[in-house]
């Protein structure tokens, strides 16, 4: 049984995170706000922004004591005030092994706990199939598909828009 937790990014996390989030296969499928190659500086910053919300908004997704990935709930304003946007990754020597439904499971009643929102959406890029499944298996529906909206590494791909709505 893997010992699954979601806890604050710890700066001695610094090494791990810059081995695991140094992949384009990750960066591939974040927005350009998650730097390809990664170093650093760019973990330091990471970590620090992570730390830097009450309540948090972004964990570190732990497997036996090592952070092998990120989840976050964002809190949106204005008109979208209700809804958060959840975001991940993780490493790829754990793909495909149910980390990620776990934790996006929890997160969604993190969200709801901790937020006054009624909707967590989710936009995962076209080819990202295996993040539409994880969505899809933690009660996510796909509300929308915008086709090519997405520059991504001079290609276009899908938008979609998968969310979770507040039980009544």
């Amino acid at each position: 049984m893997m010992n699954i937790s979601l806890r604050a990014w710890h700066p001695d996390d610094l090494q791990t995170l810059v081995g695991y989030a140094n992949n384009a296969k990750i960066a591939q499928n974040l927005t350009n706000m998650f730097p390809h190659p990664y170093n650093e500086e760019a973990g330091k910053g990471f970590i620090a922004m992570a730390n830097s919300h009450d309540p948090r908004r972004i964990f570190a997704i732990d497997l036996d004591g090592e952070a092998i990935g990120a989840i976050g709930v964002h809190p949106q304003t204005d008109i979208m005030c209700k809804n958060a946007e959840m975001g991940y990754w993780l490493a790829e020597p754990f793909w495909g092994k149910g980390i990620m439904s776990i934790a996006v499971a929890v997160m969604i009643g993190y969200g709801f706990k901790h937020f006054d929102i009624s909707r967590i959406y989710a936009r995962p890029f076209g080819p990202n199939i295996g993040s539409q499944k994880v969505l899809e298996k933690a009660g996510f529906v796909l509300e929308a598909r915008f086709e090519n909206t997405i520059y991504k590494n001079g290609v276009f791909m899908d938008e979609l828009v998968y969310a979770v709505r507040r039980p009544a």
